[in-house]
């Protein structure tokens, strides 16, 4: 398997945020200098086809004898230029204006910050080249913590080597700096392309200061006969790098920040999540952000707490609450059983009225235990001597050993209960757990063979019993991979080798930190973080020692289980957390982001984390650390918070005047969407995530995506809290058809609905071009570079909140230019190959299309390549959108839908998300939202309160037309009562609005496809349309 990578805007901004700090800064195609080679030994030319025997393999026998160097171009901007920069890019990015220029390490240090999980990695990659791409530099040195992180960003280098290849055409050499391998300099230093170097400072930090005592110490600032008596710090700072800190807060040591200064820096680029020290802030993604904007797993945490009744030393063990359409709920629960010669622990199912004295065998300490209420909802059970259990509590007599069999079983039962969607979609499912001795998990006998440990032994029980209890509810192809696979084989430890024995041994700690610096074993991680990832290979459940767990950022993992000794700190908790955040791929590599999965996004991509404490503590704790690494946000909806707000609009800067902040605040006022104090009220974030949102005024319409991106970033505890889930919640039941689904009414609808179609489109190519031509020349627009100049005054009176929300600055005059450069991108497309794809057209339509715009148009393509190219695909696609809703013909073909597409996906959804519906065909249907005002959940809840409806179903995913511009499903398929409605059938689709303006045109276009579909293959018998709400359906089918 291999990962697939793609252009993602969020990081593009990112990128362009470093980049355009050095605006007028001249592209130089490196500058070459006279290299120091040293004192050289006469080396003989290759004879007899011989070569001769140099140092490093990458040198040939021309590079020792030439002495030319690349070097980075010095800047040539002064400071109040770079400042200027700084703080156009800041204001457009809504960060506090820095009011200095900071120059610890070369002309200036800037700060990057995004969340875990993010791709910052892939981030400052791409910087790279786009430094190297705009303004030619090429020397770049990664300097990291840990080898955990340096072994994680070499294997980054790696698996993006292609796509960058393909993006730039060109590779960047990069190499692990290795004090007993110097000859890598002179390769960085004569080579004209992108070099990097990566090193972490532990492995050099001694070596840096130069009157260090270590062996490396004397390497790196002394002259080496193995280096033709040269020193390697010369060599290096010869280049002017650029030095790129990979989480920096974990270099702060001035022996650290002092001995990167011998680097002799360009200037540095810092990237964290968490930045310790302040620099000049040009990006910002934080937890919240990446959040909200879906590029990060939702958590859920399953905590479990220990206590007891009434000093009572009953055992006793709540798992989980089951329903069934045709049951009263029943709950699921682990208590002591006594037999004639043994008490065991053993689950049994128990409904309202059970007496678990009786049930135990007559055991005294479950005298007065009978169970009188079993509430799914807020998921308790309550015994009739008024003791109450919550799902996750263990009561009683509980050792350590018994919470980790609770954890490794709960691991294990969240694993399948995940595993079997993720399978339907091509998504292998992982499991990682945490420990702290190796011996818990794997030991050796007396002949040296591996045998398992305390937890490797209860794992394999516990994954037997539980795969035997779940068999029964699983479908075939799925259970056919679980039976391919033994217990034995799912599970494996990735763990630290002592060299002399072989051995599996607990991982050593570096000095000062909570990890190990083992490179075999982070090696061995990495080696398998691809394999890992097919069906291919068994290993589904990881062990691996915490020390380690720096190294573990795969993927699709979707458990986190941590084993250890004592509680970790606030802080651990989010690092633990972090190793699963990122979003998951399938076997293909391609990421399952909201671009491939929409609004299922953070259902798909749910990490839960089994924890060894209570829900509350453990959350309550991650909360507070996540509030604390958060960048300083308003917290008013303010008009001084609007005011003076840059913002993109048609793809130019523009800046949000007093007039349109006030009429901003008066729309936010008038939809009760922020409370008296002025901060922000539910009813927006019900009606955000209903996607019913009140439009703004006229006036502001052309802004409308880009003022509610700034109310989003207005902060409030609400949205910490939704970020977190409790997975111990009552997780809605099996969801089988009813006798609803067989009745003759719904069987007519579903008849007439259920085939399989093929589309032809005939229409004219000339016609679509000369749309393209039109649209292209009217709407396109590629960004320039550009520089702002502000001359600003500080406010007469500042209070905190204006300082922290960046209001403490008049904006008196500002100016801005376009850069006009000679010089244009190096790389060559290939412009009607890349289009014709992108729009899937032939290479001729595409030609015509170009040739026909305006040479002014045209030119935009030197601006900036990239963004020129995907511009004119969505133009082109959007006006082919448009022309075949007119054109297109649907024609059935052989197939339909079996009957099981409505059970075929695994929701996992709480019960409290769930509606139990009493028309619908199924007992509980699933909505788009849990908001009150979810629009599809008002809509459930009309049609099963409505006396004109006779049945209704919420259509599948799985049920889909094909349309030219993808596949479309609709909502809603709804039979009314004869005689009371003109239409009986109907199939509906609810999303939020209907009004075309707000329908991006390739959304239209799927809908008015589907319309000419129902509208062709019914003969009139089944009416589809778009509708906001309930009262508009009806009004559609009474008339």
């Amino acid at each position: 398997m291999k990962f697939r990578f793609k252009i993602q805007q969020y990081q593009t901004d990112a990128v362009d945020s470093v980049v355009r700090v050095f605006d007028g800064q001249h592209y130089s195609d490196g500058v070459s200098y006279i290299r120091d080679l040293g004192e050289q030994e006469p080396v003989m030319p290759p004879q007899n086809g011989q070569l001769s025997m140099f140092p490093d393999p990458q040198l040939t026998f021309d590079d020792v004898l030439d002495d030319t160097g690349y070097k980075n171009e010095n800047l040539r901007l002064n400071a109040d230029e770079l400042l200027q920069n700084i703080r156009t890019i800041q204001s457009e990015n809504n960060i506090r204006l820095s009011d200095h220029l900071v120059r610890e390490l070369g002309c200036c240090s800037l700060d990057v910050e995004m969340e875990t999980g993010t791709g910052k990695t892939y981030v400052y990659i791409k910087t790279m080249f786009e430094l190297n791409k705009r303004y030619g530099w090429s020397k770049f040195i990664v300097v990291v913590p840990s080898i955990a992180i340096r072994e994680g960003v070499k294997k980054s280098f790696e698996i993006t080597t292609d796509h960058f290849m393909e993006l730039y055409h060109k590779k960047a050499r990069f190499f692990i700096y290795n004090s007993s391998n110097l000859n890598q300099l002179d390769a960085f230093s004569s080579d004209s392309g992108i070099n990097v170097m990566i090193i972490n400072t532990q492995a050099f930090a001694a070596s840096l200061k130069e009157d260090g005592r270590s062996k490396e110490a004397r390497i790196i600032y002394s002259k080496r006969d193995e280096f033709a008596s040269r020193r390697p710090i010369d060599v290096i700072a010869a280049n002017r790098p650029i030095v790129i800190m990979d989480e920096p807060q974990k270099m702060g040591g001035e022996v650290t920040q002092k001995a990167l200064k011998s680097f002799n820096p360009l200037f540095c680029l810092n990237y964290s999540a968490t930045h310790a020290k302040q620099h000049n802030l040009v990006y910002v993604l934080d937890a919240l952000d990446a959040y909200n904007k879906r590029l990060v797993k939702k958590i859920e945490v399953k905590g479990f707490e220990v206590k007891n009744f009434r000093g009572t030393d009953q055992y006793l063990y709540m798992e989980s609450i089951l329903l069934s359409p045709k049951k009263p709920p029943q709950v699921r629960m682990e208590l002591e059983i006594r037999y004639q010669k043994s008490i065991n622990r053993e689950f049994r199912i128990l409904s309202v009225g059970d007496n678990l004295y009786y049930i135990s065998g007559e055991m005294e300490q479950y005298k007065g235990f009978s169970i009188s209420e079993i509430d799914p909802i807020a998921g308790t059970v309550t015994f009739t001597n008024g003791d109450v259990i919550r799902k996750g509590d263990v009561v009683g007599d509980v050792s350590e050993r018994d919470m980790r069999r609770v954890q490794i079983r709960e691991t294990i039962i969240s694993h399948f209960e995940k595993e079997e969607q993720n399978f339907d979609m091509g998504i292998k499912t992982l499991s990682l757990f945490f420990i702290d001795e190796v011996a818990k998990y794997r030991q050796y006998d007396a002949d040296g063979n591996e045998v398992l440990g305390e937890y490797g032994r209860v794992f394999e029980e516990e994954y037997i019993a539980v795969l035997n209890e779940y068999r029964k509810f699983l479908n075939p192809a799925y259970l056919a991979y679980l039976d391919g696979i033994s217990a034995t084989d799912t599970h494996k430890g990735y763990f630290s080798i002592d060299k002399k024995t072989g051995r599996a041994v607990d991982s050593t700690l570096k000095r000062g930190s909570e990890f190990s610096d083992d490179i075999s074993a982070y090696d061995l991680i990495l080696k398998n973080k691809e394999r890992l990832l097919s069906f291919e290979e068994p290993t589904r459940f990881i062990f691996s020692h915490s020390a380690l767990r720096e190294g573990w950022d795969n993927p699709n993992v979707f458990q986190i289980c941590t084993l250890k000794h004592g509680g970790d700190s606030s802080t651990q908790k989010r690092q633990e957390v972090g190793r699963g955040l990122r979003l998951c791929v399938n076997q293909a590599g391609d990421r399952m982001d909201a671009e491939t999965c929409g609004d299922n996004v953070q259902v798909i991509n749910t990490l839960t984390v089994i924890a060894s404490e209570g829900y509350s503590d453990f959350v309550r704790d991650l909360q507070e650390q996540t509030r604390a690494v958060l960048y300083e946000r308003p917290t008013k909806a303010s008009v001084e918070y609007f005011a003076g707000k840059k913002i993109t609009v048609d793809g130019q800067t523009v800046q949000i005047t007093e007039q349109q902040a006030k009429q901003i605040y008066k729309y936010l006022l008038k939809n009760d969407y922020i409370a008296d104090d002025d901060t922000i009220a539910q009813d927006y974030r019900g009606d955000l995530a209903a996607h019913t949102l009140a439009p703004l005024p006229e006036a502001l319409a052309p802004m409308s995506e880009e003022i509610h991106k700034l109310i989003q970033a207005i902060f409030d505890d609400t949205v910490l809290k939704e970020m977190f889930a409790d997975g111990n919640k009552t997780k809605a039941p099996e969801n089988p058809l009813n006798d609803r689904f067989y009745k003759e009414s719904f069987q007519t609808l579903w008849k007439a609905i259920n085939h399989k179609y093929a589309y032809t489109v005939d229409f004219d190519s000339e016609e679509l071009i000369r749309n393209a031509i039109a649209a292209i020349d009217e709407k396109l627009f590629v960004s320039q570079l550009q520089y702002t100049v502000s001359q600003a005054s500080q406010r007469d009176d500042i209070t905190n909140d204006m300082m922290r929300e960046g209001g403490a600055f008049n904006a008196v005059k500002t100016r801005t230019s376009t850069l006009r450069h000679a010089e244009t991108s190096q790389i060559r497309y290939d412009l009607i190959g890349k289009i014709a794809e992108g729009t899937v057209l032939t290479r001729r339509t595409v030609a015509a299309i170009l040739k026909g715009i305006r040479p002014s148009t045209y030119r935009m393509f030197q601006h900036n390549p990239e963004e020129f190219i995907a511009k004119v695909i969505k133009l082109i696609r959007e006006q082919k959108a448009t022309m075949i809703v007119e054109h297109i013909t649907y024609n059935e073909i052989e197939g339909s839908y079996d009957s099981s597409i409505f059970t075929a996906e695994k929701h996992g959804k709480s019960l409290e998300e769930a509606f139990r519906a009493s028309k619908a065909i199924q007992d509980y249907v699933y909505t788009d939202g849990t908001a009150e005002k979810s629009v599809e959940r008002k809509f459930a809840e009309k049609l099963d309160g409505a006396a004109e409806v006779n049945i209704y179903a919420k259509l599948p995913k799985g049920f889909s037309i094909p349309t030219p511009v993808g596949h479309y499903s609709p909502d809603w398929a709804i039979v009314f009562h004869e005689g009371e409605v003109r239409h009986i059938y109907f199939v509906a689709e609810t999303k939020g609005t209907m009004e075309s303006l707000n329908l991006r045109p390739i959304e239209k276009a799927k809908i008015d496809c589907a319309k000419k579909l129902f509208a062709t293959i019914s003969n009139g018998m089944v009416t589809y349309d778009h509708v906001d709400n309930y009262q508009q359906l009806l009004n559609k089918v009474m008339n």
